[in-house]
């Protein structure tokens, strides 16, 4: 039943397409626009099957009508009248952005009109009429027939409206939805949309971005259910919530398992049953097991409603593990969480995915990659997304959005959204933690918050904040660090995670957004990829045992336009790094991986004592990364060289300048010198030079010390004796900090 019920509304659904505003020849001429990249779904999307699955696994009925598909749109202006009864001259393909290709428009806007046409089905008459919207960003007002529906503010939640009352007794029934999308000028919760693309920041989203669709429904109707597992009462919590009036409301559920009754229970609507679960299977990424669950309302023993959904009986908390240290426990056990940070972005939806079968290949290929959880990332995925992660056992860390929060208007509305996000989406087994702020980003309140989350869903994990400013409160403690892991030790009551780390990056070529792209960390091809992931995650499962760590993201499943930290490309057509090898360090196997190589420093940094150097701000001209060069007039300092406040700096010197030049005059002493690397933090672009040879010249920034190698000229520049090092460092934004020395990386045995 479970996989059925969402295929029979399929049939139904595909029957109302017919009724779009738009004619066949229209539907016959729509093509995507010309993007920059796009995925392999992106041809079997048409104005016939856009999205045209069910919207809402875990509520399901039967009658209700798609309205995905072509309608007609136009670019609006602050306080114009709706063009109610008038054609608007362009066409744009709902559910996806008007930003992206897959629209077939495919350009900015803030402000929209969407206009189509519908007719209600004979059948449905004597009843109500609901118009659900799964997502619009960022505020719609909503016209029927010229009368105003009702509005919502809220990018990433669904709403609904009555509409009954607007239809017209038969015939085509116009709808309009005015739309404005501030983006960044705005404070409202965004995530990473800019107006103006870069870096971590993507295309913005404005309009409709998931399913339209109307649904029929009696006077009296189920409105929503609440589910919770009970796994030490082996029960299901389940309250029925309703609209419309009537008295004497009863409720009947019914849980099966392949066909088979394996509870029941019944009683007031509104009211919170226990329906018993025996021997209850429990859902795990192992194991996700889900459950069929049928709700029939009745009224004096007749039903006048029925819906059908699903659940998982599964339990997280915070606890103790067999050694006593402070673990998350899914169903009383640790369970180690590897996972990645999910952007969940696409080239040519951008907040959507082209099709089902895409949404369901995400979660797939982040389980072949060894990975039993997911970071999604300040954004928040249609329904279908998170029934895959039921369906095939990914545990989800889920992150509220982030927004600038700079005024009291905007932090209300951020506190609308957020209980938005936990109510609307407290029914997926999947989803194991509520994250409240990334980064300080509109960070605040963030005990209140933390609070507030826990007593609107008691049986989940609350992070008040992943990384940065940590407030001592929640169930984790969350650190981040690139791209090495830094870890951190759990407490008494809250167990501790490493939230992001890595960015090892690596463009594929016809595979990248534009052709500048970044990484934390470049790779040089798909070797140095698969053993650079390797090494950084036996650093995450020794701190797993030394530390106590109890999971960890890595940055991230897939490249996002110019961001090429993925471990897959942006289009899902390449999996970047060796998949079986990255699959067996992600569950802890190590035992094709050779050691780490031992590295000696042969020429120390500034880390433990500060090293001098000479060095000057100003251009010093023709030759200064020579040994001859007169050097007399630059100052001495100690390093390293830089601003305090950033990330892995240990400033001797500051430097908050453009430019720093550097020299330094070390003895090396007699060896091979053929494995010689650096060991330098630069932030940003450094060019190191030895005896006057350019031995290394390093890009964008890192974030700690790291071993880099030196090219085959610089290598031959050394010798023993008296050597010269010179560095030049630029910095253009953010943080600033330059040191680094000479290490001898001894190799282990090979693979």
């Amino acid at each position: 039943m479970l996989g059925q019920q969402p295929m029979v509304a399929v049939c139904i659904a595909s029957l109302a397409l017919a009724t779009v505003g738009c004619s066949r020849s229209a539907l016959a001429a729509w093509e995507p626009a010309k993007g920059p990249l796009m995925t392999r779904w992106a041809k079997d999307v048409s104005p016939e099957n856009a999205h045209p699955e069910y919207p809402r696994p875990q509520m399901v009925r039967e009658a209700w009508q798609n309205l995905n598909g072509l309608w007609q749109y136009a670019i609006a202006a602050e306080g114009e009248a709706p063009p109610v009864g008038k054609d608007l001259t362009d066409e744009i393909l709902v559910p996806f952005p008007i930003q992206s290709a897959l629209s077939g428009v495919m350009k900015p806007a803030d402000r929209l009109w969407y206009r189509r046409t519908f007719t209600v089905p004979e059948a449905w008459k004597g009843g109500r009429v609901l118009l659900h919207f799964g997502a619009v960003d960022w505020e719609a007002t909503v016209y029927v027939n010229g009368k105003k529906a009702g509005d919502h503010r809220g990018g990433y939640d669904a709403f609904t409206l009555d509409i009954t009352d607007a239809l017209k007794g038969s015939g085509r029934q116009e709808l309009i939805v005015g739309v404005f999308d501030p983006t960044n000028s705005g404070n409202q919760p965004r995530g990473k949309q800019v107006a103006k693309p870069r870096g971590i920041w993507y295309t913005a989203v404005t309009g409709i971005w998931q399913t339209v669709w109307l649904e029929p429904v009696p006077e009296t109707h189920i409105d929503r259910l609440v589910i919770t597992p009970d796994v030490d009462k082996k029960c299901l919590r389940l309250t029925v919530e309703t609209a419309g009036e009537a008295p004497d409301l009863a409720v009947e559920a019914v849980a099966t398992d392949g066909g088979t009754q394996v509870g029941k229970a019944s009683g007031k609507a509104g009211a919170e049953l226990s329906l018993p679960v025996k021997a209850p299977k429990l859902w795990s990424p192992d194991s996700p097991h889900l459950y069929d669950l049928t709700v029939e309302l009745k009224h004096k023993g007749k039903t006048v409603d029925a819906v059908s959904g699903y659940f998982g009986m599964r339990k997280i908390e915070i606890g103790k593990d067999d050694k006593g240290v402070t673990r998350m426990l899914l169903n009383g056990k640790f369970v180690f969480q590897m996972g990645p940070l999910d952007q969940g972005w696409w080239p040519d939806g951008l907040y959507i995915a082209p099709t089902d079968e895409a949404f369901k290949y995400d979660v797939e290929i982040t389980r072949k990659l060894g990975f039993n959880m997911t970071r999604k990332h300040v954004k928040i995925e249609p329904d279908r997304w998170y029934y895959w992660c039921d369906k095939l056992g990914l545990l989800v860390w889920q992150d509220m959005p982030n927004g600038n929060n700079k005024t009291p208007e905007s932090k209300k509305q951020f506190e609308k959204e957020l209980r938005a996000l936990v109510e609307g989406h407290r029914n997926h087994p999947s989803i194991i933690m509520w994250v409240v702020f990334n980064e300080g980003w509109g960070q605040h309140d963030t005990e209140r918050y933390a609070k507030l989350v826990k007593e609107l869903d008691p049986g989940r994990l609350v992070s008040g904040v992943s990384g940065w400013a940590d407030k001592k409160c929640g169930d984790i403690l969350d650190v981040h660090s690139y791209p090495n892991p830094k870890g951190a030790r759990p407490e008494p009551t809250r167990a501790a995670v490493q939230g992001e780390f890595g960015g090892l990056g690596l463009g594929v070529p016809g595979h990248t957004w534009k052709k500048q792209h970044w990484g934390y960390r470049g790779m040089a091809d798909r070797e140095a990829l698969t053993a650079g992931y390797e090494r950084v995650l036996r650093t995450i499962y020794e701190m797993k045992d030394s530390m106590g760590l109890s999971g960890a993201i890595y940055t991230q499943i897939t490249d996002v336009e110019v961001e090429c930290n993925g471990l897959l490309t942006y289009d899902r057509a390449v999996v970047k790094p060796d998949l079986e090898r990255v699959a067996a360090v992600n569950r802890g196997d190590f035992s094709k991986v050779p050691p780490p190589p031992i590295v000696k420093t042969v020429v120390p940094t500034s880390e433990k004592k500060a090293q001098p150097w000479r060095y000057t701000f100003t251009e010093p001209g023709a030759g200064w990364f020579k040994p001859g060069f007169d050097d007399s007039g630059w100052k001495t300092g100690p390093g390293g060289f830089g601003t305090k406040t950033t990330p892995g700096a240990v400033v001797g010197t500051v430097w908050n300048t453009a430019d720093i030049w550097l020299r330094r005059e070390v003895t090396i002493p007699e060896g091979d010198y053929t494995r010689l690397g650096l060991r330098i933090h630069h932030d940003e672009d450094a060019q190191v030079y030895i005896n006057g040879v350019k031995a290394a010249d390093l890009k964008q920034y890192v974030a700690e010390y790291q071993v880099r190698p030196l090219n085959e000229k610089g290598r031959a520049a050394l010798r023993p004796g008296k050597v010269v090092l010179a560095v030049h460092c630029r910095q253009t934004k953010g943080g600033q900090f330059i040191d680094l020395g000479l290490v001898d990386v001894i190799p282990s045995k090979k693979r």
